[in-house]
C-alpha cells in the first residue's frame, strides 16, 4: 500500500493548493516600514508584524475624568517630559475597575498632541494586546529608529502561573542588550499591583528550593515600572461629581435632584461607584433626553 496519501489520492493536490492560496491571502503580510504618519494611534498585530492605523480613537476628553486629579497630573507630567525628549518612566496604572485607567492614557495622549507646536512630530500611541506581549521585541525593532516617539500601551495586563511571556516584557522595559529604545515608554493598566495574584506568589514560595529567589523574578516585573499610579474606589461625592461633569459637558438639561437620585440608584443596582458607572448612567440619561454624547 502506498504510504503517500497524495499519490494514493492525486485529486487531493488541487484542493490543497486552493486551501494554501486562500490562507496566504488571509494572512497579513509583514511590514517592516509602516507609514507612521497615517495616524496618531495604532494597534499592533503580532501576526504579520503589522501596525494598523486607528483613524478615530475611542476616548473621552481629559476634562471629563473626575476624582483622579493626583494620578492624572502625575501621568500628564511624565508623558509631557517624554514628548519633549526628556527622561520619563514606564507607568503602571493599577487598581479598581472602571476608574478611568485606560481612559486616562488615551486622554493624555490626545491632550498633549493638541498642545504640541505646529510642525513637531505627533506623539504616537500603540496598543498591544496582552496575548501579543511576546512579540514586543519585534515591535521595538520597527519603532527603534523612527524620529517619532511612542507610548506602547497594554490594557488589563496580568500573567498566569504557567505564563512565561512576562520575560519578554522585562527584557524590553530595562533588560537585554539593547534595552528599551529612547523613543518608547511602556504604559500598562492592571487590576493587580504586582501583575500576579497573591496566591500564585505564595505557592511559588512554598514549593521552591529558594522561596525568595523563586518569587523575586516575577515580582520584579512591577519594579520595571518607575511610576506606579493607584486608582481606588470613589466616594459618593466623587461619583456624583463625575455624573454632574458629564451632564454639564453634554448639555443635559435635567432637574438636579432627579439626576442625583437616579444616579445613586443606578450605582446601587450595579453594586459599584466608578467613572464607568457614571458614564453608563449618562448614556442612559442622554438617550432618554434625545441627546448625543459624541
Amino acid at each position: 500500500m502506498d504510504s503517500d496519501p497524495l499519490r494514493a489520492n492525486p485529486e487531493l493536490m488541487p484542493v490543497l493548493e486552493r486551501i494554501a492560496t486562500a490562507l496566504e491571502r488571509l494572512a497579513p503580510s509583514a511590514n517592516a516600514n509602516p507609514d507612521l504618519e497615517a495616524a496618531d494611534a495604532f494597534v499592533w498585530h503580532a501576526a504579520g508584524h503589522i501596525l494598523q492605523p486607528v483613524p478615530k480613537v475611542n476616548r473621552v476628553d481629559l476634562v471629563l475624568l473626575k476624582g483622579i486629579d493626583r494620578v492624572r497630573d502625575q501621568l500628564y507630567d511624565n508623558t509631557l517630559r517624554f514628548a519633549k525628549g526628556l527622561p520619563a518612566n514606564n507607568a503602571l496604572l493599577w487598581g479598581a475597575r472602571g476608574m478611568g485607567k485606560s481612559s486616562l492614557v488615551k486622554a493624555i495622549h490626545a491632550q498633549i498632541n493638541r498642545e504640541r507646536a505646529a510642525g513637531s512630530h505627533a506623539l504616537k500611541l500603540v496598543e498591544i494586546h496582552r496575548e501579543d506581549i511576546e512579540s514586543l521585541p519585534a515591535l521595538m525593532t520597527i519603532v527603534r529608529n523612527s524620529p517619532q516617539q511612542f507610548i506602547v500601551f497594554c490594557d488589563d495586563l496580568s500573567f498566569d502561573s504557567d505564563d512565561t511571556s512576562y520575560k519578554s516584557l522585562k527584557a524590553v522595559l530595562e533588560g537585554g542588550i539593547e534595552g528599551r529604545p529612547d523613543n518608547v515608554v511602556f504604559y500598562a493598566t492592571s487590576n493587580r499591583r504586582h501583575l500576579l495574584p497573591r496566591d500564585m506568589m505564595e505557592n511559588e514560595r512554598s514549593t521552591a528550593i529558594n522561596p525568595h529567589e523563586a518569587v523575586e523574578e516575577k515580582v520584579s516585573l512591577s519594579d520595571r515600572f518607575g511610576l506606579w499610579l493607584g486608582f481606588h474606589k470613589c466616594s459618593q461625592d466623587e461619583y456624583l461629581a463625575m455624573v454632574s461633569g458629564y451632564a454639564d459637558h453634554f448639555g443635559l438639561d435635567y432637574p438636579a435632584d432627579a439626576m442625583r437620585a437616579e444616579a445613586l440608584e443606578w450605582s446601587t443596582t450595579r453594586g459599584a461607584r466608578s467613572g464607568r458607572t457614571a458614564w453608563q448612567y449618562i448614556q442612559d440619561l442622554a438617550g432618554r433626553l434625545g441627546k448625543r454624547t459624541v
